[in-house]
């Protein structure tokens, strides 16, 4: 993720400075279609709402249904990932690791979940990115650490990946996933460093998307800028990965039985961000959409490439979201300082281990 606060402040990239401002415009609409694009019927006063840009949405979200607020009133929320029938989320400012089971009551996982220094790891020391894995543990991206970590059914931690194949600490991981062929890909900005990609404490010169096998960490994508969320086809031949900035856009990649990416062409592309709306984590579903967080909200694209619609909140950042609920048909949906639910008519796309659709 990009920190909303850090997009208000400037965007600290190589080779320059890009100010985050200025309207935005979604990539195959055109500016009549993206200016009245919600409904009066589905934009009410409080700014919750559904964006109806094609008929072939109707076959995901109920024409009525609407997103609805979990739990509020944290930092800025990260990091969901569904595990045993609960919902787990972050708040990378506060550090903090989270849990609720629907109809309960949230509690703490994990105080420092970032696992390091706040002081050390800027404004955003927390954890982020999860995903289920063996014997109903959960693999953790921490910013403050740096790496990412083992998190056991009874809550202790041990570290999993630290430092690239030349032996250099990590930037800080941000999010994850597995494919079906089990390899684990993740990706690896310098978000979580205070200076960002100028920060001393920078080793990798890159920001890469990693694919780690069978014991082996590979960097399979060096070229991106600032790569943040990442996921895959369910069949596992289509990469996806969102980029933050200077340009903002979607990639996608063609995946061969090696596991290397090949073929890389934008899914979508976006124009200059607005202060706080920025490519950040998605997710797939089991029809293969794409759930896609970005300027003005979260998009739901076919692998096409045609914008659907459109899931939208006041907040002026939705982080990331996730697949739970019976059979993975709830969208939990990280916005800022609230955790949202919206009821699918489709399931999520099931994680490599962990719960599965219907």
């Amino acid at each position: 993720m990009m920190p909303a606060t850090s997009l208000q402040r400037v965007f600290r990239f190589r080779g320059g400075l890009l100010l985050a401002s200025a309207m935005f415009a979604i990539a195959g609409c055109s500016a009549e279609q993206e200016g009245s694009d919600v409904a009066a019927s589905e934009a009410p006063s409080d700014g919750v709402g559904i964006s109806r840009l094609d008929p072939r949405l109707d076959s995901l979200i109920e024409s009525d249904a609407r997103p609805e607020v979990v739990t509020s009133g944290y930092g800025f929320l990260e990091g969901p990932v569904w595990v045993n029938g609960a919902l787990w989320f972050s708040d990378l400012m506060r550090d903090k690791l989270y849990g609720f089971e629907p109809g309960g009551e949230v509690r703490l996982l994990l105080d420092n979940s970032g696992g390091g220094a706040s002081e050390a790891a800027g404004d955003y020391p927390g954890s982020n990115g999860a995903v289920p894995y063996l014997n109903g543990s959960v693999l953790m991206a921490q910013h403050g650490a740096r790496r990412i970590v083992r998190i056991n059914q009874d809550m202790t931690v041990t570290p999993f990946i630290e430092r690239d194949a030349e032996g250099r600490r990590l930037n800080s991981p941000n999010d994850l996933v597995f494919g079906p062929d089990g390899a684990l890909w993740f990706t690896d900005p310098a978000f979580g460093l205070p200076l960002f990609n100028e920060d001393p404490a920078k080793e990798i010169p890159y920001n890469g998307v990693y694919r780690w096998k069978d014991g082996k960490l590979t960097a399979a994508i060096t070229d991106l800028p600032n790569p943040n969320g990442i996921g895959l086809s369910p069949d596992g031949a289509r990469l996806y990965v969102s980029n933050s900035g200077p340009e903002m856009f979607v990639m996608v990649y063609d995946l061969g039985k090696d596991g290397k990416p090949t073929n890389p062409r934008r899914l979508i592309e976006y124009d200059i961000p607005r202060p706080n709306d920025v490519p950040d984590g998605l997710k797939v579903d089991s029809l293969g959409n794409i759930w896609s967080s970005g300027p003005g909200g979260i998009r739901i694209i076919t692998p096409e490439g045609a914008v659907l619609g459109q899931i939208k909140t006041p907040e002026p950042a939705q982080a990331n979201l996730v697949w739970g609920g019976p059979g993975l048909r709830t969208a939990y949906i990280m916005s800022s300082d609230k955790v949202y639910q919206l009821a699918l008519k489709v399931s999520g796309l099931a994680p490599l281990y962990g719960e599965q659709g219907d």
